[in-house]
């Protein structure tokens, strides 16, 4: 199936699908009743990149089908954010008579937000001049005087231009309170808005009364380490990509939270740390005591690659764990470990990718 060719009157037969099949992939661990958090049966992606294609004078979206790698046409994509699919018209009739904006142009990444604003990236194969900026700052002007709250940015070979910045601010609504985010082009976000609300939400829930601390591993931009700052006196956090800290730094801020603490760091190298086989000169330099921290609860929402089995040890030594997993495979296998030591007493299944067979999985699990 063509990723543009999405039918919402068959949503939530592939919803009802994932919920039987993730069930099926867990039925050999003792799981409690299969929370499910559905999407947006069409516009749910906050991100999309298509490659330009010129034809003559005409240029146009194309994407290619995984299976055959055909390329097809995509003049509008229901996947998309309907602030995504509003600029993509507007933007490609704007491109198609500047040639200094259109010439070796091979992609365009969209990085849009329930907040309204959005980002723009075009990717060119070759380098950019002073006549493309010029330009590029006049269509700027041009698409937020139609309406948008748009930013650019140009990419070639070791070239970056920014107009004016490159990031977005979202702002996502957790219970009743707001929280503020700086989402970083090229870093990881989370991609379908309306269901990161409902992960938010989830782990709250699952963590009301806590005592103690919190400790996360890969927080990203500080996503569910702000949301949950509130049901614990404490929370270290550790993130190795440094825009996703710099972000989770911003955020913090500007969120007036005052007990979260982020370390740049790996979960491997954290699991030395805290195990006390190596020194760590950057614990040093903020002033970070690890036995300072009473943590009773850890978070962890790894790659899809899933946790090593030395972290999936260290993890075992906490009362509770909230595991967020974004590939049910890997999952399984940490928790054949988790569970000699753990029970689930929360299951979930977020639809962050409807009408694909990825599945994101939230676990909550406590001491035997």
């Amino acid at each position: 199936m063509a990723s543009t060719a999405i039918n919402p009157a068959e949503y939530q037969n592939q919803l009802d699908e994932k919920a039987a099949r993730i069930q099926n992939i867990f039925a050999d661990f003792e799981t409690p009743e299969l929370e499910v958090f559905s999407s947006p049966a069409e516009h749910y992606r906050m991100r999309a990149e298509f490659r330009m294609w010129h034809e003559g004078e005409d240029l146009f979206y194309v994407m290619f089908n995984q299976e055959t790698r055909e390329k097809y046409r995509v003049d509008q994509f229901p996947a998309a954010s309907r602030l995504i699919n509003d600029l993509m018209p507007l933007l490609v009739d704007a491109l198609k008579p500047i040639q200094a904006l259109r010439h070796k142009l091979f992609q365009v990444d969209f990085l849009s937000t329930l907040s309204g604003e959005i980002l723009v990236s075009m990717l060119y194969h070759r380098q950019l001049d002073e006549e493309w900026e010029v330009e590029a700052k006049a269509l700027k002007q041009r698409l937020n005087d139609e309406g948008f709250n748009l930013n650019l940015i140009g990419r070639a070979r070791k070239q970056k231009v920014v107009l004016d910045q490159e990031f977005v601010i979202e702002k996502l609504k957790v219970n009743d309170r707001t929280l503020t985010y700086k989402q970083v082009e090229n870093s990881f976000t989370q991609p379908n808005g309306e269901v990161a609300q409902k992960m938010l939400e989830w782990a709250v829930d699952c963590t009301q009364e806590s005592e103690g601390d919190l400790l996360e591993l890969y927080c990203g931009n500080g996503n569910f380490s702000l949301a949950l700052a509130q049901n614990f006196e404490q929370v270290l956090a550790t993130e190795l990509a440094k825009p996703s800290v710099d972000s989770a730094q911003y955020n913090i801020a500007v969120n007036n939270i005052d007990n979260v603490q982020i370390i740049r760091m790996s979960a491997e190298d954290f699991t030395d740390a805290m195990e006390g086989k190596r020194e760590f000169r950057r614990l040093k330099s903020q002033n970070i005591d690890l036995k300072s921290y009473n943590c009773n609860t850890i978070f962890v929402d790894p790659p899809r690659s899933g946790m090593d089995e030395g972290t999936c040890r260290m993890v075992q030594g906490y009362e509770r764990i909230m595991y967020i997993s974004c590939n049910p495979d890997t999952l399984q296998e940490n928790l054949n470990i988790l569970c000699e030591t753990h029970r689930i007493t929360r299951f979930a299944l977020f639809d962050q990718f409807p009408y694909t067979h990825h599945m994101e999985a939230g676990v909550l699990l406590e001491r035997k």
